[in-house]
């Protein structure tokens, strides 16, 4: 599905100001990318936030009382997407109603090898059985030629060409999300539990189809991805006049991370001829992507990856 169906997490934001609760609200109803054989991201249920009054209490009170948040995610954390989603899981797990937060980012080792880590360990309130959460946020672009069939996960590339779905698939289920039943693993999870935990893998973010003006050959969504999956559009900056034809009255703004994940407030947006000409400026120095998030007239949210002329750079492609 596209941003702007996700109705309920864009009425939830709209009276949060304090960008990073605006992230944590919009991480709470985010839906995974992917459905795997391991069970997937914590639901509200079971987060304990699952009737809207009381989860609207909760982040009022937190948007009243951000301080341990800012804490968490502070300016160490500027730029790395990758880290501040996690640690927006850690905080979320240990103060959410229903959850809690037994260990976080535990190495595994073999010896003075590291063969990995444990990124969250967690319990339910009301069961003592240990949940091994692993975490990831993605936003792919999807190519319309190659490698592998039109729903090949290896088709689906990160912005700077440096992983693929396929890649990051692979590595997560085969090497991971297994490292917590390893027998090395035993030793470390034994001062938080003597039970063997159970296996879940939490990937938000988005799936971005490559645009054209007549939308032929449409690249269909990569294997598994689930039917909830966010999805926005990538197109290269030559094509940027002919994707505006028919929404020279939406608006929009450029997303910089780490805050890539809810959309932003509306006082933010600018016109269209504003970002144009901010784009012609990035790209007549720079070839790295922009990501941008564009609101039509009805307040419906579109996600936006625009491109050098010449990407993507490499292909990454899995062993």
């Amino acid at each position: 599905m596209s941003e702007h169906d996700n109705a309920d997490s864009s009425r939830e934001l709209a009276w949060l100001r304090h960008p990073q609760v605006r992230d944590l609200a919009w991480l709470l109803q985010a839906p995974d990318l992917l459905s795997t054989p391991f069970p997937g991201r914590p639901s509200l249920m079971a987060l304990g936030l699952a009737d809207p009054d009381g989860r609207r209490a909760w982040l009022s009170d937190l948007e009243g009382r951000p301080q341990a948040l800012e804490a968490m995610t502070g300016p160490r954390l500027t730029g790395r997407l990758g880290h501040y989603h996690e640690v927006l899981w850690h905080f979320l797990l240990d103060n959410a109603p229903g959850t809690r937060l037994l260990a976080h980012n535990l190495p595994v080792r073999d010896d003075k090898r590291t063969l990995g880590e444990i990124d969250v360990l967690y319990t339910a309130r009301n069961d003592p059985q240990p949940i091994h959460l692993e975490l990831a946020i993605k936003y792919y672009l999807g190519l319309p030629q190659g490698p592998g069939a039109p729903d090949s996960q290896a088709r689906w590339i990160g912005p700077g060409c440096a992983d693929s779905l396929a890649i990051k698939r692979q590595r997560t289920i085969v090497s991971q999300l297994p490292l917590s039943h390893t027998h090395e693993a035993r030793a470390v999870l034994k001062p938080y539990t003597e039970q063997t935990p159970l296996q879940h893998l939490a990937m938000p973010g988005t799936l971005f189809h490559p645009w054209s003006a007549d939308r032929a050959g449409a690249l269909p969504p990569p294997r598994e991805a689930t039917p909830h999956a966010l999805t926005g559009d990538w197109l290269h900056i030559a094509d940027w006049h002919a994707y505006l034809d028919g929404r020279q009255h939406w608006r929009g703004a450029f997303l910089n991370k780490p805050y890539w994940l809810a959309p932003p407030r509306e006082e933010t947006l600018q016109q269209t001829p504003a970002l144009t000409r901010a784009l012609r400026a990035h790209f007549a120095q720079r070839w790295t992507p922009r990501q941008l998030a564009l609101r039509d007239p009805a307040g419906r949210w579109r996600r936006v990856f625009v491109v050098d002329n010449a990407w993507p750079a490499v292909i990454p492609l899995p062993r």
